[in-house]
């Protein structure tokens, strides 16, 4: 399992012209899920996503002051989840990328909802994008922060 995560002051996802799923001050996570992932990978990713401190106390950060203080709870961020199976592209030989690392579609579908259903049941303020749906994904980068998780 890999994700993405990027701090942000706003994000949104938009499916085939519907209303946006919208969150302000949070974190957007891609994730991209191979054929190994199972619930141990689910879990340690949702632990890792809800208490990783990648926000600041204040609006504000003062010299000598970190910027890496609160996760994601404790500021009473939002949570957008994407799923990415392009996360897992392989671009080494050729031009075109080779998916042959993410999971099926029905084996990634079942993980990826096992994903957001454990997680909303940690933390209820998540919203998500729809699984294999084409999306257009609005990221406002705060930092910019951007961290690489994988497991």
């Amino acid at each position: 399992m890999k994700a993405l995560i990027q701090r942000v002051s706003h994000g949104s996802v938009s499916i085939a012209g519907e209303n946006p799923r919208t969150i302000s001050h949070g974190l957007v996570v891609l994730l991209g899920i191979t054929h190994k992932d199972a619930e141990k990978e689910v879990q340690w990713m949702v632990e890792k996503i809800l208490n990783l401190r990648v926000f600041s106390r204040s609006l504000k950060t003062e010299p000598g002051q970190s910027d890496f203080d609160l996760s994601v709870q404790d500021s009473q961020g939002e949570l957008l989840i994407v799923s990415q199976f392009t996360l897992y592209a392989d671009v080494r030989k050729g031009r075109r990328p080779d998916f042959s690392q993410a999971a099926p579609p029905d084996q990634a579908k079942q993980v990826y909802d096992q994903f957001v259903q454990i997680l909303k049941q940690r933390y209820p303020r998540v919203e998500t994008g729809e699984f294999g749906a084409s999306m257009q994904v609005d990221i406002r980068n705060e930092g910019p922060v951007t961290i690489w998780l994988e497991i």
